[in-house]
């Protein structure tokens, strides 16, 4: 698909991080971009910057998407891009003990919920809706209807201790990428999902120093974090590349995950 100003996209997570850089790529290329996001004084900024529309969404509650959904085709119109990257990282082991009292304590179930709901249940609300928007356009050739780009993680095969929740909300998303691909197919829409390594990302910057330089020994090359514009540029490639579909994609630099 040709990325170019008669396209319209919906990046959620758009005002930072990785979908802040896709929106940005997108944008770059003509494309008229509605950012879903929570942070609504971001969002709003960088719409106007861009020259795109923003929706304050909440991507775990049907009727704040559906609101987004109608405030980005009121302002485009009907989207042929949908990338996925609002999310929320956890950390909390199955079951532990704690330090300093020696209780034993398992994983709070709202926690897990919780993070289930935004990153797994929020990306497949948001594909949903919006392909089911895309089948209303007139195909393009081998272009089609329009694309769908997922955002999981390395986590979802290399999860670490205390990323259960975290890796089981990535691990669908990756799982559910090729029926998505196979319930589309006919109406010529295509889902891939990527797998971004460690990025230069708002999950990332709270980490102890200490533990960016752990993470950082496990890369092979380049031996840095990932740049978010390095995985915009990598989403838009997947978008113009029409033969590419129902793949999962690590993004990486070669890193596999130790278990700590």
């Amino acid at each position: 698909m040709q990325i170019n100003s008669q396209i319209s996209a919906i990046v959620t997570g758009g005002a930072s991080g990785l979908g802040e850089a896709s929106a940005r790529i997108l944008a770059s290329k003509g494309a008229k971009v509605t950012l879903f996001d929570l942070n609504e004084e971001r969002g709003t900024a960088l719409a106007s910057e861009i020259g795109g529309a923003f929706a304050k969404v909440n991507v775990a509650d049907e009727a704040s998407v559906d609101a987004g959904f109608a405030i980005a085709r009121e302002a485009h119109g009907q989207e042929r891009i949908m990338i996925n990257c609002a999310g929320i990282g956890w950390a909390a082991k199955t079951a532990g003990r704690n330090r300093k009292t020696g209780e034993i304590v398992s994983h709070g179930i709202a926690d897990f919920q919780r993070v289930i709901n935004i990153n797994l249940v929020g990306t497949f609300m948001c594909l949903a809706k919006s392909a089911a928007g895309m089948m209303t356009l007139e195909p393009d050739g081998d272009s089609g209807r329009g694309v769908i780009i997922n955002t999981a993680s390395v986590a979802a095969q290399d999860g670490q201790i205390g990323q259960v929740a975290y890796s089981a909300s990535k691990g669908g998303i990756v799982a559910m990428t090729l029926p998505i691909a196979r319930d589309l197919a006919r109406e010529g829409i295509r889902c891939n999902v990527i797998l971004p390594g460690f990025f230069d990302t708002p999950i990332y910057e709270t980490l102890p120093a200490e533990v960016k330089d752990s993470l950082r020994a496990h890369l092979q090359f380049p031996a840095r974090f990932g740049r978010p514009e390095e995985y915009g540029q990598f989403a838009a490639s997947l978008i113009e590349n029409d033969y590419i579909n129902a793949e999962e994609i690590r993004l990486d630099a070669g890193a596999r995950m130790p278990p700590r």
